[in-house]
């Protein structure tokens, strides 16, 4: 074993992706952990309804928001790794698409917002909300860094974000703000952020403003390969995202509050899958590039990974539910406990589908990504319906585990191109003789 370990800290390649992820996930557990000390004391402030009420206002806008990103995260980095000469083109293209996709947004919600119940005091919350994602287009940054596996850059910036955010978020508390407020925070993370990523890039890549540019060819390219992932990140949205806006509509805003107070704990461990695929895609490419056997071998290790890696998390987080609730968030929140015992295991299913989800652009089927994903959207629609008049919050819960089961798992058993993958992500359960 410890002749083993030598041989690996000898292998640059292998210490390149090591320290590429070692920073991700300092970031992200750091995130984690501040963001959900001083989320709760946000959520124990404000109390379940006007908690509720600011978490259905970031739920109406994350149904809209999505369309900005345009589905070029993956398709940007992959372009970099095969020529990265083409950078400043490509950055820059992908930046203004960026940003003619955030105005695009506030357009929409415009109209979208005249179709709602909502009072004019939360329509406010909406676009103040909605504005950070102006800020949201500087994220193509992050894409030269990820595909140079140089993300310290990247941590920097959301560390010194997340930091400014939290001091603010504590000052408003401590000054007794308004709702409103913790509205304009989101804002100013973004563009904390963004000025962040700005610094970095310019500091490390020689790149001078003048050169982005942007090329009607690379962006018609670009939108090609994309569309279909711009289509399946919308579904993902209405699935992620609808639960909230329809516990709202069918219960209360407390509801939301309840339900959301749940989901945050839960969705907090999503970062895992987001930064192991993240760092780890370039070398899943490169690997493509030796043989076809390497590239299938490193891929089940991945899901094997994600599923033991879920399930660990999942279990503790169970039977510790309404235990982790009531110190966390206090007895006003008395019925997100039964939630989160059965919101946990989406993970599950979560941590595959962003595995896989690499997989289906390397193979460049992002239409079968958008119907897999379009699958699970309806599936969680209707069982919202059906299931929040019985079963309430609780039930909003078991819809998001059914429609992640059937997106990011069931779907590959009924195409013969993902086939294959279907039965690689069965595998991953199984304990037995993992290498």
């Amino acid at each position: 074993m410890i002749k083993k370990l030598k041989s690996l800290k000898n292998n640059q390649g292998f210490m390149k992706y090591f320290k590429n992820t070692s920073w991700l996930f300092g970031e992200k557990i750091l995130r984690m952990v501040v963001g959900l000390f001083v989320g709760i004391w946000v959520a124990r402030y404000l109390g379940p309804e006007q908690f509720g009420l600011f978490s259905y206002a970031q739920s109406f806008v994350g149904l809209f928001t999505v369309i900005a990103t345009l589905g070029l995260d993956s398709i940007v980095i992959r372009e970099l790794v095969k020529d990265e000469s083409r950078r400043d083109e490509l950055i820059g293209t992908a930046f203004y698409l960026k940003l003619m996709g955030a105005i695009g947004v506030l357009m929409i919600l415009a109209i979208a917002v005249n179709f709602t119940s909502n009072d004019k005091y939360i329509n406010v919350i909406i676009f103040i909300v909605a504005s950070a994602t102006i800020f949201q287009s500087f994220n193509v940054v992050d894409f030269y860094f990820q595909s140079k596996v140089m993300s310290k850059f990247v941590v920097y910036a959301n560390i010194i974000s997340l930091f400014l955010s939290s001091m603010v978020k504590i000052a408003l508390i401590l000054n007794e703000a308004p709702l409103i407020a913790f509205a304009w925070i989101i804002l100013f993370d973004s563009f904390v952020l963004a000025c962040g990523f700005i610094y970095f890039f310019m500091r490390n890549s020689k790149f001078k403003i003048q050169n982005l540019t942007f090329r009607r060819e690379i962006a018609v390219s670009l939108l090609k390969d994309s569309w279909p992932l711009i289509l399946s990140s919308m579904v993902i949205a209405v699935y992620m995202r609808i639960d909230q806006v329809m516990i709202k509509e069918m219960m209360n805003v407390e509801a939301v509050g309840q339900y959301s107070a749940a989901v945050r704990l839960s969705e907090a461990w999503y970062f895992i899958p987001m930064v192991i695929a993240s760092s780890l895609f370039p070398a899943i490419l490169n690997a493509k590039k030796v043989s076809e056997k390497l590239y299938y071998e490193r891929l089940q290790k991945l899901y094997d990974l994600m599923v033991w890696m879920a399930i660990v998390i999942a279990i503790p987080m169970t039977f510790l539910s309404d235990w982790i609730v009531e110190i966390l968030y206090g007895g006003q929140y008395n019925q997100a406990g039964g939630v989160l015992m059965i919101h946990i295991w989406a993970g599950i299913f979560v941590f595959l589908g962003v595995a896989s989800g690499k997989w289906f652009v390397a193979e460049n089927l992002q239409i079968l990504s958008f119907w897999r994903t379009f699958n699970g959207m309806v599936i969680n629609v209707i069982l919202n319906f059906l299931l929040i008049p019985r079963y309430g919050i609780q039930g909003a819960a078991i819809a998001t585990i059914s429609a992640n089961f059937v997106a990011a798992f069931l779907f590959d058993l009924f195409n013969k191109k993902t086939k294959k993958i279907f039965y690689m992500k069965l595998k991953a359960f199984n304990p037995i003789n993992k290498r």
